[in-house]
């Protein structure tokens, strides 16, 4: 089973010749997710082979450009493709307006579901039987959520020889995975340990773009597996970073190290760096398991 994050683009507010703005492609299971969909989000799709049809849920962590610009052609282009199936966008209330204010809704072929996002609190904002996805807010100079990709707790593994050996009917076996202990014929009661093996461990994956150091963040993703969160500036850049409502390689690795993460990887930098090896070398100061968030990378949980 697959969960595979790919970074279609992590600049931050301007596009350079080597780099888009802010858009990650989520696979968990091959359902797909879009996580913002900034300019050239579907130049990235096609360069990576994605079937623009299998997106049904995009994600918009907050109302600036280099966050949604790109998702005028994308709406525009699902219908041209033929699209008949809803479309999810999880946003600020207000980009239904802007949205329609560009385009002619009269001209799509399919329905666009608006879900608004919380900035006060997190909650659940979507599940099925096997992921969960949660908003929590950020803080930047305006209203922003950050997003958890989180896999289900899986029941436990029946061991294929207890089922021969205890001749174990589907029932039994439904009650075995969900932690009951098993009374054979004789009355002997045959423990859930011995019966089972533990499931593998659920993944998960957080996404914190645009937001300055904010503390909270760490609770709502403790033991994340993967972490990116945005790194505008170098450390020597704080006071910028506060200034403008953005975090520095050391405050992303810092919330990285008290949410006990499994790894981190950081983007979103200024175009005033052209040599991104020192800020990954900076954060990985405070948290080792640091990376770069490069275009066209593929993290694999």
């Amino acid at each position: 089973m697959s969960f595979k994050i790919t970074v279609l683009g992590s600049n931050s507010a301007l596009p350079t010749s080597n780099g888009f703005p802010s858009a990650h492609v989520v696979n968990i299971h091959e359902h797909f997710f879009l996580v913002d969909c900034g300019e050239g989000t579907q130049i990235q799709l096609r360069k990576h082979k994605f079937n623009f049809n299998r997106i049904d849920s995009i994600f918009i962590s907050h109302l600036h450009g280099d966050h949604f610009f790109g998702i005028f052609g994308l709406i525009s282009t699902l219908s041209l493709l033929g699209r008949l199936k809803d479309l999810h966008i999880y946003s600020h209330e207000n980009l239904k307006n802007i949205i329609f204010s560009v385009i002619d809704f009269h001209t799509i072929n399919y329905k666009i579901i608006f879900h608004n996002l919380n900035y006060n609190n997190s909650e659940i904002i979507f599940e099925n039987k096997s992921i969960s996805i949660k908003s929590f807010p950020l803080k930047h100079r305006i209203e922003t959520c950050g997003f958890l990709f989180s896999e289900k707790e899986k029941l436990k593994k029946i061991k294929k020889e207890s089922i021969q050996k205890y001749q174990l009917g589907v029932i039994d076996i439904l009650k075995i995975k969900a932690g009951m202990d098993f009374c054979n014929e004789n009355g002997e009661i045959i423990p859930n340990s011995e019966l089972t093996e533990m499931p593998v461990k659920p993944c998960s994956y957080a996404y914190c773009s645009d937001t300055e150091y904010f503390e909270p963040i760490a609770e709502e993703i403790k033991n994340v597996d993967l972490l990116y969160h945005e790194a505008t500036f170098e450390a020597s850049g704080k006071d910028l970073a506060k200034k403008t409502g953005h975090s520095t390689t050391i405050d992303a690795a810092t919330i990285a190290k008290k949410a006990e993460a499994g790894k981190l990887i950081i983007g979103h930098f200024s175009t005033r760096y052209k040599n991104y090896d020192k800020l990954v070398a900076e954060a990985r100061t405070i948290f080792p398991e640091t990376y770069h968030a490069n275009t066209d990378s593929v993290f694999e949980i």
